[in-house]
């Protein structure tokens, strides 16, 4: 387990905040049930900062035959549906939506290179709402692989989720399982696949980036 690279700057300021409200505390002699709730405060501050920024090492089983699922969390949406931004035609559409206290580092669910790279501004919906995947801030990535099959995958801001980061550009090659990107705090992930991929996963089943198989191709 380590602490993700995209967490050094919300830590520190969590430290310099702890910091700040225990000496102002301790200076003005402040009564010892004020000083025992800030460091309750502080200690809750930091665990949720710790736990939210974990990244588990992990050790990825590559299968060109297989999509891995980019993110933590819990598989919200299966469905048949038409994908306008790309491929304008219909898709497999495979939602895991990420809770605060999840994982938030994106992997690729297959290798290959990216033929497509967008980066949209947009709204904070929640990340379960119908028209999050169209209306809020999100990027889409589209990766190729070796035998021509193109997988969508997009990051979605959520209503807390205030930042997408993104590690991938047009023309990169990548792994699978490889980080591609981070979301802070709640968000999801959508991908697309050929109508012919088969699903290995269910509604509400909870899963994990980098392991979890979510279909064969």
């Amino acid at each position: 387990m380590k602490f993700h690279k995209e967490g050094y700057t919300s830590l520190a300021l969590v430290v310099l905040f702890i910091f700040i409200i225990n000496t102002v505390a301790n200076y003005y002699d402040a009564p010892i049930a004020l000083k025992w709730f800030l460091y309750i405060l502080s200690a809750f501050l930091f665990l949720v900062i710790v736990q939210f920024f974990r990244s588990p090492i992990k050790h990825i089983i590559q299968d060109e035959g297989i999509i891995l699922c980019p993110a933590d969390g819990k598989v919200v949406v299966i469905e048949e549906t038409e994908e306008t931004e790309y491929f304008k035609d219909k898709r497999i559409q495979i939602s895991v939506f990420m809770s605060p206290t999840n994982v938030h580092v994106n992997r690729n669910p297959i290798s290959g290179v990216v033929s497509f790279f967008k980066y949209h501004p947009g709204k904070f919906l929640v990340a379960w709402h119908p028209k999050s995947s169209t209306e809020n801030e999100r990027t889409t990535v589209v990766v190729k692989n070796k035998g021509n099959v193109e997988v969508l995958f997009r990051q979605i801001a959520g209503a807390l989720a205030r930042r997408i980061v993104w590690y991938v550009k047009e023309g990169q090659e990548v792994q699978q399982g490889d980080e591609f990107g981070f979301i802070k705090f709640g968000s999801r992930v959508d991908i697309f696949l050929p109508l012919d991929a088969k699903v290995t996963v269910n509604l509400d089943e909870k899963v994990v980036g980098g392991k979890t198989i979510l279909a064969r191709i």
